[in-house]
């Protein structure tokens, strides 16, 4: 089988499609049409049927070989993240690496060593993509773009290869939180599938943070500061004591991990008489997040009782719920990924998202979506890189998924 993921990939991560989180369009940046409009090319080029939408998503669909198997779909998105410059992207690929520190061209600062990215000491012989010191790479989620055009060039080019309806689904906007928003689940037409938007070779999860946001405002007492004694009740430094008040050495992003959950301030402002604080709460356990808007209400109210003219109002609002919720009941999805990756050899790596995904959203709207491989590394950094040859391993995955869906299982319900 001759590979085309490298050289997809090299073309994809020229194209500057970075995410606008202070846009109301969809998708958020119009650049994020160049690369959907080069998708379509190569598409057309191999004779896969399409439709588009508005925002910029790509529905592909190749046709079953094998009768009554389920529908199996693969998505990525298109998008890069607005942490760090997606322009003018310079990739180089680095082939057969020997373990040396890898020295970044455009900026000598920029060093990915294998002391600072452990994965990196296991791709000996490997060809590494880097950008060149002074944008991302966009491996996050070019990669799993590129694996998915591979894959089904592959099933285009062997029809031997059996399979069911698989589908591919590109998206826009996922890294600011609107991925999957104007997907149409008529048009997916699926009983399950996965995004391919994790990391080293043999990433798999099927569980996520559930999330909530939570709005805190707090309302003072206005008063001229010169004759305020007694009156004033400053409503900037009343939302400052709540979040002072907050635990320290648990429940906070820098002082959690694996499987532990937090409560995060993300955002303060205000005036003398009204100040606002957003808070973003994350936990496994979907249950947890109402005791911390509980933990955030009953704070609030301690500091209150040092200001008995003011007041505050809590707002929370669901943000994406825990895939495993699902995923559980539909144990052979997940068993169709991690049996394809031991037919081929490769180690699964279980593993939870701290964070959301687009298969989150996806599984609580009925269709089943873990995530798979793609192998990002350092992502939303200029130390991001990614082996060509893992991505070459999340080729024959997705093929080998499609060949096991193929062999048949009841469908989802």
């Amino acid at each position: 089988m001759k590979y085309t993921v490298k050289e997809r990939f090299l073309r994809y991560v020229k194209i500057d499609t970075q995410a606008d989180p202070l846009s109301k369009t969809f998708p958020s940046s119009k650049k994020q049409w160049k690369l959907h409009k080069l998708l379509c090319k190569e598409l057309d080029e191999m004779g896969v049927s399409y439709t588009t939408n508005e925002a910029g998503y790509i529905y592909a669909t190749i046709k079953a070989n094998v009768a009554r198997a389920p529908k199996v779909f693969f998505c990525a998105h298109m998008d890069t993240a607005p942490d760090c410059s997606g322009t003018n992207v310079k990739p180089i690929v680095h082939k057969n690496y020997k373990g040396q520190d890898i020295v970044l061209p455009d900026d000598k600062t920029v060093v990915i060593t294998p002391e600072n990215y452990p994965a990196l000491a296991k791709k000996i012989g490997h060809d590494i993509v880097t950008a060149s010191g002074l944008t991302l790479l966009g491996s996050d989620d070019k990669s799993g773009v590129a694996i998915i055009m591979d894959a089904f060039y592959q099933l285009t080019q062997d029809p031997g290869i059996p399979h069911g309806t698989v589908k591919a689904l590109f998206t826009t906007d996922e890294e600011i939180g609107k991925g999957v928003a104007n997907v149409d689940l008529k048009v997916l037409d699926c009983d399950f599938g996965y995004t391919l938007d994790s990391g080293d070779l043999g990433c798999f999860e099927d569980e996520n943070f559930s999330a909530n946001g939570v709005k805190l405002t707090i309302n003072g007492v206005s008063a001229h500061p010169g004759y305020a004694k007694g009156t004033m009740e400053n409503a900037i430094k009343i939302a400052s004591e709540v979040v002072a008040s907050l635990p320290k050495l648990t429940l906070s992003p820098e002082t959690t991990e694996k499987k532990e959950g937090f409560i995060h301030p993300t955002k303060i402002q205000g005036s003398l008489e009204t100040a606002t604080v957003d808070f973003i709460l994350r936990d496994f356990n979907t249950a947890r997040l109402t005791e911390y808007s509980d933990l955030i209400a009953a704070k609030t109210e301690e500091v209150l009782n040092g200001y008995p003219n003011s007041s505050y109002k809590l707002e929370v609002r669901e943000q994406y719920r825990n895939m495993k919720d699902v995923t559980d009941k539909h144990p052979h999805v997940s068993k169709f990924a991690l049996q394809a990756m031991k037919n081929l050899g490769i180690e699964p790596q279980y593993g939870s998202i701290r964070g959301g995904t687009d298969g989150a959203v996806l599984s609580h709207k009925g269709l089943p979506c873990p995530n798979l491989f793609a192998g990002e590394q350092a992502i939303h950094s200029k130390y991001e890189w990614v082996s060509v040859q893992d991505m070459e391993r999340g080729v024959d995955t997705v093929l080998e998924i499609c060949r096991l869906v193929s062999a048949g299982t009841k469908k989802s319900k």
